[in-house]
């Protein structure tokens, strides 16, 4: 593959933060923005409805669901296909879900049916949007300043969700969950647009593949002889669907019951925000040698939020806790992402990300499915705590496997991997997540 020289990035920016890196990074502050928000947004919606936490539980699922069932059709098809058009079609389909889902809420006849198959709609089409995501945004940057250009990538999605929390816990309490459904809909055309402005003039010609099964066999072995990768993603599998049950269905019934309602829990969340803003500073100027053992490390205090919200803390402690969490997992974001951008082989990205995302979160949909039958068996307090611990033990298995201890930075030189800002955009190294139109992928990455 033969790369293209570098493009002169315009004044006040830095020179590796081409046209293509800004566009993404506009795009997913967009939809960083109308998420974070529209996450309460659809919990109280069902709960405005007449529902409680199994039917929270069931609609969170039902975004979920498809998103593992389409996920690796949708990592095979961005090797295949451009996948700036893939992304821009996917941002459609979720503006267009969310915004009949906000009409449906505004009119107020939404009905529980009505609301699990729109959630399942822009659950299908983020399985779609992900791995084409996943690749652009790494494809973007050099090796050299991969670090501290996914940090301040994710300091801006980050940031965006502290306003977006914030927002929607205020708009929800004001005027309902039906705006701020709408609010995320017209984010979701801003981002559309900005992602059909990508330069992709210099993607590279993709080479004919031997059909999809073989193109997931390759994704698959790329994947499978890594035991840094798989085992964190196994890790992340059960992460992921704990930390799902306690902050998308029983956050809320807390926050309703001991804390005051939508505004206290947006707050809470806008904390976590916060700290994920900060921890993205300190990655900026933070090069831990060994990746992922100072990522994992840093997985261990995002246990603590299952823990507040069993007690439960009061507002101003919770999102104490929240925002060291937030600093904790961007740590753990940044050195994923890295890793990642050095690691995995260009052609093979989009497969490997969504091996890696298919993983975190397989086990989402039997976790909200299951959150209210565990409340009603063994009681909320017991079931957060029961969170807490599977996340502790998880994190600290995953620090015998050798690999995840020993893997090194790799410093660059004249035979780095990775290609030059606004480079070929066909490819590029997998990311963890956030992708901002996911909200939370990966622990809140």
């Amino acid at each position: 593959m033969t790369t293209p020289p570098p493009r002169r990035s315009r004044p006040g920016r830095p020179s590796w933060a081409g046209r293509n890196y800004t566009l993404l990074t506009a795009a997913a502050v967009a939809t960083g923005l109308g998420n974070a928000g529209a996450l309460i947004a659809a919990a109280f919606a069902v709960l405005d409805a007449g529902g409680d936490s199994g039917d929270v539980g069931l609609v969170a699922a039902a975004r979920t669901v498809p998103l593992v069932v389409f996920l690796l059709i949708g990592g095979a098809l961005a090797d295949r296909l451009p996948r700036h058009r893939v992304m821009v079609a996917a941002n459609a389909a979720n503006c267009l879900s969310q915004a009949a889902f906000a009409a449906l809420v505004l009119s107020g006849e939404a009905q529980l049916w009505q609301m699990a198959l729109l959630s399942a709609i822009g659950g299908t089409g983020h399985a779609f949007f992900s791995p084409a995501a996943e690749g652009m945004l790494l494809s973007t940057v050099t090796s050299e300043q991969a670090g501290r250009a996914f940090a301040f990538f994710r300091m801006g999605v980050n940031g965006s969700q502290i306003g977006g929390a914030a927002l929607g816990g205020a708009l929800i309490a004001v005027v309902g969950p039906g705006w701020m459904l709408a609010v995320d809909a017209a984010a979701f055309a801003v981002a559309g647009s900005l992602r059909a402005f990508l330069d992709v003039r210099d993607v590279t010609p993709r080479e004919p593949g031997g059909g999809m099964l073989a193109d997931l066999r390759d994704g698959w072995r790329e994947f499978a002889t890594r035991p840094w990768l798989w085992s964190i993603v196994l890790q992340f599998a059960v992460v992921n669907a704990v930390i799902g049950a306690a902050e998308a269905v029983y956050g809320p019934l807390v926050a309703e019951e001991h804390l005051g309602g939508a505004r206290p829990w947006g707050l809470a969340l806008a904390a976590f925000g916060a700290g994920t803003v900060l921890g993205g500073l300190l990655m900026t100027r933070w090069r831990p040698r060994r990746l992922l053992l100072a990522g994992t490390l840093c997985v261990l205090p995002i246990a603590m939020p299952s823990a507040a919200l069993a007690l439960p803390l009061p507002v101003p402690l919770l999102a104490v806790v929240m925002f060291v969490s937030g600093v904790s997992i961007e740590v753990f974001g940044v050195s994923w992402m890295t890793a990642l951008h050095q690691e995995i082989p260009e052609d093979k990205l989009s497969r490997v990300a969504a091996y890696d995302m298919l993983g975190s979160i397989a086990l989402l949909p039997l976790a909200m499915s299951l959150a209210g039958p565990a409340e009603n068996a063994f009681g909320r307090t017991a079931s957060l705590w029961g969170c807490s611990t599977l996340i502790l033990l998880l994190t600290l298995a995953v620090l015998t496997v050798p690999d995840v201890r020993r893997l090194r930075r790799r410093e660059p030189g004249p035979t780095a991997k990775g290609p030059v800002a606004d480079g070929p955009l066909g490819e590029g190294p997998a990311t963890p997540g956030p992708t901002a139109d996911e909200g939370q992928h990966r622990a809140l990455p």
